[in-house]
């Protein structure tokens, strides 16, 4: 009974805290309707896998020792990625309490599992039993209670959410569940996504593309189901920013979903692109380098041992987060794409306190739908004139950044 209250607790105050980003317009409206559904969806496992590309963000970012970056935790990928640039510290925040328990789990994990074979298992594969074992004996004794509690609850078919890492963890959660009914939508059609990822070259991936998938964004039912609002709550993706994302193009959603697609099936070789993988296989598959997150790859094993207690995990609103900071007090910023959900009030009580805890040369990055910053005619100018916006180096991230969901990604540096 404990447990189930604990539980009902933590959905509590995740939907407070999201339904306060969330929420713009009157319940009883339309909009009003959609932003309450989507705070109900948000409220457990969204992404067991980010959607940014922490490759570009470390770049980007230009991590040094002395480094305190403040991020949004998502599902915990870049947040132990950023580990191998060696940071002197990494707070991660983060509204949704099933996120919070993953990276609690992963920094637990990176810090006391005995080697990389097993981490990767747990993480990289996440669909072995020999996981829950692991888990049980390994990982729960350095939990905290909430985060034992998250684990060891029950989903909604009765089983103990820990036994998602022993029947692939990346089938879980909103995400997961849109990227499973996007392969069945095409299977309706007789189409099979991982014919991308037998293809051997670039060339055979764009002829795949154009004469397989692209086809399928003009079924009318396919149609039909991208211009509501709701089928995309699956991507993460609230009421506000559908219209972001449905402005970028003028031929409207399907042509920017299209467009994205076309990005993540043509644009890189698939066999180094684990977006490609997961989007494509559900799973990451074998190949180059980059075939897994940085904080996965068995060169960056070690490093991440001795620097997971550099990482605090904690369930706050990045703004209020920062107001209890010092002045002057923080290197580096990633917002992830939380900007499309804000008003102008509270863009600007973000700024307001990016730009009070900014050291001199504090980096923010931050992604949009859109393919335009959204900060300027939004944000006050005598904050944004603080700020230098990096236009070139943000049109080259966002070219290169292997997701391919976002329209922009952006990069702004204090001035002084």
């Amino acid at each position: 009974m404990a447990s189930l209250k604990l539980q009902g607790s933590a959905h509590r105050a995740t939907t407070q805290k999201v339904g306060a980003a969330v929420h713009q317009h009157d319940g009883a409206s339309k909009a009003g309707l959609l932003e309450r559904a989507f705070t109900v969806a948000f409220r457990g496992l969204v992404y067991a896998q980010i959607w940014e590309d922490p490759v570009v963000d470390m770049e980007a970012l230009a991590i040094t020792p002395e480094c305190h970056i403040v991020t949004i935790a998502s599902g915990g990928c870049n947040v132990l990625s950023y580990l191998t640039a060696d940071p002197a510290r990494i707070t991660a925040v983060d509204l949704n309490t099933a996120h919070v328990a993953l990276n609690r789990l992963k920094v637990a994990a990176a810090a006391r599992l005995p080697d990389h074979d097993t981490f990767h298992r747990f993480f990289g594969e996440a669909d072995h039993k020999a996981n829950v074992r692991v888990y049980e004996h390994m990982l729960r004794p350095q939990l905290d209670e909430v985060t034992r509690r998250y684990w060891e609850g029950r989903d909604l078919t009765g089983k103990r959410r820990i036994r998602g890492f022993a029947t692939n963890i990346y089938k879980r959660g909103l995400l997961g569940g849109f990227i499973g009914s996007a392969h069945l939508v095409a299977r309706l059609y007789g189409i099979d996504p991982r014919e991308v990822l037998a293809a051997e070259t670039m060339e055979e991936q764009r002829r795949v593309f154009e004469t397989r998938l692209a086809p399928v964004f003009d079924k009318k039912f396919v149609r039909w189901l991208i211009d509501q609002p709701a089928s995309l709550f699956g991507l993460g993706i609230p009421p506000a920013q559908y219209i972001a994302l449905a402005g970028d193009d003028a031929g409207g959603i399907r042509a920017v979903l299209r467009g994205r697609l076309e990005k993540l099936a043509c644009d890189f070789p698939v066999s180094d692109n684990y977006f490609a993988q997961q989007a494509f296989g559900r799973r990451y598959g074998p190949g180059g380098q980059h075939s897994v997150p940085p904080y996965l790859e068995p060169a960056n094993h070690a490093d991440l041992k001795v620097r997971a207690p550099r990482i605090e995990v904690l369930h706050a609103n990045f703004t209020e987060h920062l107001a209890g900071l010092a002045r002057a007090s923080r290197d580096r910023y990633i917002l992830l794409d939380a900007q499309d959900w804000m008003s102008d009030a509270q863009l600007n009580d973000l700024w307001a306190e990016i730009t009070r805890t900014a050291k001199p040369g504090a980096r923010v990055l931050f992604r949009t739908a859109a393919a335009p910053s959204l900060l300027p005619g939004r944000v006050a100018e005598a904050l944004l004139d603080r700020w230098d916006y990096r236009a070139e180096e943000s049109l080259d991230f966002t070219a290169r950044d292997r997701s391919s969901i976002y329209g922009g990604v952006h990069l702004y540096v204090l001035k002084g």
